[in-house]
């Protein structure tokens, strides 16, 4: 299997895993014995199961748009991965006969994505479930037993498990537990959907960035734009809207329950601010310039710890800052940020830190 990761950087890190091979193989041969057979793939990292099944016109879900930009990377001209990936936002409608799942870290997300395929796959159908053994959430044994009915564990490979199932009775209906948050000091309610970074609480690094945005917000002229790039549940956004709701706030992130949870999120707490959301992987061109940009990049993308994914974030920001626009962002200080962004921008300096976090401030001047 030849694929890439998006976005260059470590060129050891491979797009695929032994978890991605066993399910192409069982899937494979489930659907030797079937005719017009109609297969959904839920939340492909980087395309090996698209590509792999892809003559079995796969309909695909995932949360992340990573997988879009996978697809045009890494099947060019074949597809047109804006139309063939659906997200949360827009999810395909069932009945499927065939349901391949790769299985995520969290436990929430991963008790609501089975329940949610019960929703859609068809009664005699097959969910085939598979991840990496040391990726696996806590009590995933239990989650499958609560939500489906597990005919059958397959054998390790490669330190790669596949679990056979078929429907269960569970369904998002029943009240799985969609939404959780929290409450910040000045009583903003922040909900999130089960995929959201840190949705139940405030980051710790988040809040050691927050009293700095006030400061930085209180100059900004009004209609200044701002963007919250790698937003989560909008924390970020929502405490410069309840702020200074005359600027003009842009929520970006590759998590498609994270842009849902943002909207829900600024539509409750400021139901007239000007804010706009956007579910990509990066930030396109369209969005233009701004005055300041806010990061809390995650460090993790797909169980590979490390510095690749806040690079990517950290070009594009500098890409679309204006002349005199800042970026603020906050780090794990064992990461050594400063020595990155000194590299891409030509203004840097550190504004706070503790014991795990930094704070820096960036500038193109």
């Amino acid at each position: 299997m030849a694929l890439r990761r998006p976005g260059g950087g470590d060129k050891s890190l491979r797009a695929w895993d032994a978890a991605d091979e066993l399910l192409l193989e069982v899937a494979g041969q489930w659907l030797e014995t079937k005719r017009n057979t109609r297969v959904l793939v839920v939340d492909d990292q980087f395309g090996a199961l698209a590509l792999g099944l892809r003559r079995f016109r796969p309909c695909l879900v995932a949360d992340s748009a990573t997988l879009v930009t996978s697809l045009d990377l890494n099947a060019p001209g074949e597809t047109d991965a804006d139309e063939q990936v659906h997200s949360w936002l827009s999810p395909p409608e069932g009945p499927f006969d065939l349901v391949v799942l790769r299985i995520p870290r969290q436990s929430d997300y991963l008790a609501w994505l089975l329940r949610w395929v019960n929703g859609v796959l068809a009664d005699d159908g097959c969910l085939l479930a598979g991840g990496m053994i040391k990726h696996l959430p806590d009590r995933s044994v239990d989650l499958f037993a609560e939500a489906v009915i597990t005919e059958q564990v397959l054998p390790a490979r490669k330190k790669a498990r596949v679990v056979v199932c078929r429907k269960g009775e569970s369904t998002l209906g029943d009240g799985a537990g969609q939404w959780r948050g929290y409450r910040l000091r000045d009583n903003l309610e922040l909900l999130g959907l089960p995929a959201v970074f840190a949705r139940d609480r405030l980051d710790i690094g988040t809040r050691l960035l927050l009293p700095r945005i006030e400061e930085a917000v209180a100059s900004l002229p009004p209609g200044a734009a701002v963007l919250d790039l790698a937003c989560g549940n909008g924390v970020l956004g929502l405490s410069v809207l309840a702020r200074r709701p005359d600027l003009l706030v842009t929520f970006t992130d590759v998590s498609s329950q994270a842009i849902l949870s943002a909207r829900r999120n600024v539509i409750s707490a400021v139901p007239d601010a000007q804010a706009r959301f956007c579910h990509e992987d990066g930030l396109p061109a369209h969005l233009g310039s701004f005055d300041l940009i806010l990061l809390n990049p995650p460090f993790h993308e797909g169980g590979v710890v490390g510095d690749h994914v806040a690079l990517r974030l950290f070009r594009s920001a500098a890409r679309h800052l204006s002349a005199q626009g800042r970026m603020l962002m906050v780090g794990n200080r064992h990461l050594g940020y400063h020595r990155s962004l000194k590299t891409i921008f030509p203004s840097v300096r550190q504004l706070d830190a503790d014991p795990k976090f930094v704070v820096f401030e960036a500038g193109r001047s």
